[in-house]
């Protein structure tokens, strides 16, 4: 399968990658040794992060089960989507709502390779994946198969989770985000979850000395203040952005107890008007 010119076989397994240390993260088995080197020496440093990646799962699973529940959404575009884990969002939200629509965009190759597993919708619903670049957003929002799944003329939610940390300020986050927005109809949402220095500073000075000696794959985390500004002109739902735990938490959730500095993330879901 190749895609952009790229083919699926064609995948660096001798360095740490984000999204393979992700997986290990969350206990999954798509990852090699140098991921697990990876993931470990963070680990090392910051304990809590495997609950963190935990939580922010559980954030994607409630929002996109609120949009669908209360805010009426049938169509969602997952810009960053990841290695498939189980329940993936589709399965969310067609859980719900069977006729859901669900695109996913990712440039990885190994994503690109596991794109099956994403496909699998109910029969009255539709997904696709696209290999595209979050750092292109025009890749994304002129694919042809993307209007071929989703009418642009009608709400839909955009998620953006645990992504915007993986690119830089050189690359223009800001006008990213907005690019992406702008090309929703009002009544649309965007999703959203980060990490952050702002609960747990020591560690993250920790973490940015190991990312810079090449150890592990880095991220850019981002203050409360500077992401807020990737929610510029919409509207927040309540609670607004908070740690994802504490974002409409259900009565049976788990890691109700966590702490905020072992997550490290800040999670919001806003409305565009």
């Amino acid at each position: 399968m190749t895609a952009q010119g790229f083919h699926a076989d064609d995948i660096d397994t001798s360095r740490p990658h984000s999204a393979r240390m992700y997986d290990y993260f969350l206990g999954g088995k798509t990852n090699y040794e140098a991921d697990i080197q990876g993931a470990e020496a963070v680990i090392g440093i910051w304990p809590g992060v495997r609950t963190g990646a935990r939580v922010n799962r559980a954030f994607m699973h409630r929002a996109a089960r609120w949009l669908v529940r209360e805010a009426g959404i049938r169509q969602f575009l997952d810009v960053g989507t990841g290695i498939p884990t189980e329940p993936n969002l589709h399965q969310v939200v067609q859980g719900t709502a069977p006729e859901a629509r669900v695109v996913y965009a990712d440039n990885d190759p190994i994503v690109l390779r596991y794109a099956q597993a994403l496909l699998r919708s109910t029969p009255e619903g539709r997904t696709a994946y696209l290999h595209a670049d979050a750092t292109d957003p025009d890749s994304i929002l002129n694919h042809p198969e993307l209007r071929e799944v989703l009418d642009m003329d009608r709400p839909v939610a955009l998620s953006l989770n645990a992504l915007l940390h993986y690119i830089n300020d050189d690359k223009k986050p800001y006008e990213l985000v907005a690019r992406l927005v702008d090309a929703l109809p009002s009544g649309s949402y965007l999703t959203l979850t980060h990490c952050t220095p702002d609960l747990d500073p020591e560690t993250w000075e920790r973490l940015h000395q190991m990312s810079m000696s090449g150890s592990a794959a880095g991220a850019q985390d981002r203050t409360r203040e500077q992401i807020l500004r990737f929610f510029d002109g919409l509207e927040f739902v309540e609670p607004g952005l908070v740690v994802p735990h504490r974002w409409r938490p259900e009565p049976d959730q788990p890691y109700a107890d966590v702490t905020d500095a072992e997550v490290s993330l800040y999670a919001g879901v806003a409305r565009k008007p």
